[in-house]
């Protein structure tokens, strides 16, 4: 009898890890007492997380990614921008980061994370476009062009108006850095990344809406009816971009997420662990948004880990799925 339970427990662990393809993790190691790498990769596997986000090439994770076929979402950092403008940093920088380890499967490079030229980030703006257009030249020079796309991570701050969503537009100044990357983007099909988080879109004013809760239709704009923030704030983004050429650009979420703790009483254990188990649910279904119905959405989760070293708002400390002793801090169901 007992080993009728261990094979239909495997049987059903399978059936989820086999349906979890649509939805990744966010891997960031800003925080201490993390496992090493080889853990974190052995932790993946075994909840059968089968995309990982990283933010920065790190070697020693990418040496454990190596054989694990997980797909990995692979940033560069918003401070080596400026160098991949020279073509033969970009080319070293694929050669390095990503030939030299074909056993690990790339599935996008991020070239920046939240550039925005609004912000401090907004130092780097000028870098973005020409560091995609390198890197993206590197990796058709090394025959995985078919394999790894490029892109840039932008997040929902960019966005002068949002709600209703078909008013979704970018800020005036952000105009003029955004569109040549839309374009761009349009004409290579490469997708969009983007950081979508109904927990930073004001939730405590309707919670139930924030973590795909409410009973029924909460905002109606036209003939589309929405019943949940994360894809009022999605097809936002798809109104800004398709206004700058990219009505045909697919969004991928590069990071969602809700916080177990902080300087916010929305800040729960039991508010993320609804919000990331209807994320994952939403995602993996085959509804779309109002605006681009009828497809999963591809997105990543974030994050791993805790990482008590980000600065910022407390609650930016707390986006962790998992302690780093690998304990769960909620059940989630990949």
């Amino acid at each position: 009898m007992a080993t009728k339970f261990i094979l239909l427990g495997l049987l059903v662990n399978l059936l989820v890890f086999t349906d979890a393809q649509s939805v990744g993790v966010c891997y960031g190691r800003n925080g201490d007492g993390l496992p090493s790498q080889q853990d974190v990769v052995a932790l993946y596997n075994s909840k059968g997380i089968t995309r990982m986000r990283i933010y920065d090439p790190d070697q020693g994770t990418l040496q454990a990614l190596k054989g694990s076929n997980i797909e990995v979402m692979l940033g560069v950092p918003n401070d080596a921008l400026q160098s991949l403008n020279n073509k033969d940093a970009a080319t070293t920088w694929v050669r390095d980061n990503i030939q030299n380890y074909p056993d690990v499967k790339f599935r996008y490079v991020a070239v920046g994370n939240e550039v925005d030229p609004n912000k401090e980030s907004g130092q780097y703006a000028a870098f973005v476009l020409p560091a995609m257009q390198n890197v993206h030249s590197a990796i058709n020079d090394a025959g995985l062009g078919g394999q790894i796309k490029v892109s840039t991570a932008t997040y929902t701050g960019l966005l002068v108006t949002s709600s209703p969503p078909s008013n979704g537009a970018f800020h005036g100044n952000v105009q003029g850095f955004i569109e040549p990357i839309i374009r761009f983007l349009a004409q290579n099909n490469l997708p969009m990344l983007a950081n979508v988080y109904p927990y930073f879109g004001d939730p405590s004013s309707n919670l139930p809406y924030a973590l795909f809760t409410a009973p029924g239709t909460v905002v109606t704009d036209g003939s589309r009816q929405y019943s949940n923030l994360f894809d009022a704030m999605l097809d936002a983004h798809y109104a800004a971009q398709a206004s700058l050429g990219g009505e045909d650009v697919e969004i991928v979420v590069s990071e969602s997420g809700w916080p177990t703790a902080g300087d916010d009483p929305v800040a729960t254990v039991e508010n993320a662990r609804i919000y990331n188990n209807n994320l994952i649910r939403h995602v993996k279904g085959t509804n779309g948004t109002p605006r681009k119905p009828g497809r999963s959405i591809e997105t990543y989760i974030f994050a791993m880990f805790d990482e008590n070293k980000k600065p910022g708002a407390e609650t930016e400390k707390h986006f962790g799925i998992f302690s780093p002793d690998q304990q769960p801090k909620y059940e989630l169901n990949f």
